[in-house]
């Protein structure tokens, strides 16, 4: 457990003041446990977070921690550089949307991210078409693959900034000809790395294995990141 910034007491009111009202322990229409709202220091409550990703699977992901937020996507194109490690990769292009969005307002801290699915030297962003979308199943089927997610903090009042990447572990099972037209034909892949969700209804039930952060497979690494901003919120003091 983190301890609140300041010297501060952690108090219910307090959550409630920085929610607008209503408790930051509430989460899918329960309460979550009064020990648990202890996870949740002032020091997060009480500043701007900024989103710079239109992903309705991250923004999905950070309700899911409480966190209050707004939403600025970011314009940065995801070219992926073939010379550079996906590693390399995930973690630069996160920091760019971060930094570009930081460039537009003027206080609050950006969070970029980015996820790329490597197959050996072969690195997968998000399907071009519904073809390409076929042709990346078609290579992930039987194999394990490695998912890289980068994620950025900026501080956009100092420009100050961390950026990190967290990776997983995935095999998929042999999958038909037929699973993959059909999944492809939903259309659910074509927003994804790797023209797959772990958390379709069809993507869960290709894959054998995940060694690693669930969510990192998802779109973003929550444990991860949440230890690293409350680290980089300690530091802004």
């Amino acid at each position: 457990l983190v301890a609140p910034c300041n010297g501060a007491t952690l108090q219910e009111s307090r959550i409630r003041s920085a929610s607008g009202g209503r408790p930051y322990g509430l989460m899918r229409g329960r309460r979550l446990k009064p020990s648990l709202l202890l996870l949740y220091s002032p020091c997060i409550m009480h500043t701007r977070l900024i989103l710079a990703s239109s992903s309705p699977r991250r923004r999905k992901l950070l309700k899911q921690l409480g966190l209050k937020f707004s939403l600025r996507p970011s314009t940065v194109e995801e070219v992926i550089d073939p010379r550079r490690p996906p590693a390399t990769n995930a973690r630069l292009l996160a920091l760019a949307k971060a930094r570009d969005v930081s460039n537009r307002v003027r206080h609050g801290i950006v969070i970029g991210a980015d996820t790329i699915v490597a197959l050996g030297n072969t690195m997968l962003g998000k399907p071009k078409d519904r073809r390409d979308a076929r042709r990346m199943l078609k290579l992930l089927s039987g194999k394990e693959h490695i998912v890289y997610t980068g994620f950025a903090l900026v501080d956009a009042e100092t420009g100050r900034h961390v950026a990190k990447v967290e990776k997983t572990r995935v095999r998929f099972r042999q999958l038909s000809d037929a699973e993959i037209r059909r999944y492809v034909a939903s259309g659910a892949p074509m927003d994804k790395a790797g023209a797959y969700g772990i958390q379709d209804d069809h993507g869960a039930i290709f894959i054998d294995k995940v060694n690693g952060c669930f969510y990192n497979v998802v779109g973003f690494p929550l444990t991860r990141f949440y230890v690293t901003l409350q680290e980089f919120l300690r530091q802004r003091r």
